[in-house]
């Protein structure tokens, strides 16, 4: 198993869409970067905290290359 993490605008939509690709295992939101060790929904939506919403992906290669995850972002 690989793992890719993407950065997004927004991460609930992309979420979803990327759960639904054959060889994504497990998917999981969050964030990074930023200036606070830890932060909230709430804090990162003020666009103070300059932290990325991301998405993390668990993928199988041998069914799905990065590239591909990467095309389909795209």
């Amino acid at each position: 198993m690989e793992i890719a993490i993407l950065g997004l605008g927004c991460f609930w939509g992309p979420e979803i869409k990327f759960s639904k690709l054959n060889g994504v295992i497990k998917t999981e939101v969050g964030y990074c970067g930023g200036n606070n060790k830890e932060t909230t929904y709430k804090e990162v939506c003020t666009g103070k905290t300059n932290h990325a919403e991301v998405v993390k992906l668990d993928f199988d290669p041998k069914i799905i290359s990065y590239n591909k995850i990467l095309e389909f972002f795209f």
